[in-house]
């Protein structure tokens, strides 16, 4: 699920013209902003320097703005665009587009279990112990 051939996809099917690199960033933006680059860097599991840099590059493209943080001054913050959201709108709905071809062969029966069990999954998850601290 994580190759890049499916971010290539996913891109193609939204008809944007962004690098690969940078669409799971403006969509972490979109999603958690107003968010700092290391925050960010950690989210994606990318250097805080190479994803200050993509910022800048997302920036330079009109799709998000950085700002002063209110709550630490030293802190700048990436901010989602309205043109940048427009394409994170874009993205959404070519993966939705996709999903409903994946899925459109199963049974609302699969289809609502694979649903119960993903969140079963994402609470175990959340409430177990994090890999670094095994």
């Amino acid at each position: 699920m994580n190759r890049p051939q499916r971010d290539e996809a996913l891109i193609r099917e939204a008809a944007i013209p962004l690098d690969r690199a940078l669409f799971p960033l403006l969509v972490g933006i979109e999603r958690f902003g107003p968010i700092g680059v290391v925050d960010l860097a950690d989210r994606a599991g990318r250097d805080y320097t190479t994803v200050s840099r993509q910022v800048a590059k997302l920036e330079s493209l009109g799709l998000v703005t950085r700002r002063a943080s209110a709550a630490d001054r030293r802190v700048r913050e990436a901010v989602v665009t309205e043109k940048g959201k427009a394409t994170t709108d874009l993205l959404d709905a070519a993966r939705e587009r996709i999903g409903r071809t994946i899925f459109e062969s199963w049974e609302a029966e699969e289809f609502d279990e694979l649903v119960r069990l993903m969140r079963k999954f994402a609470d175990t998850i959340a409430g177990g112990p994090s890999i670094a601290e095994s």
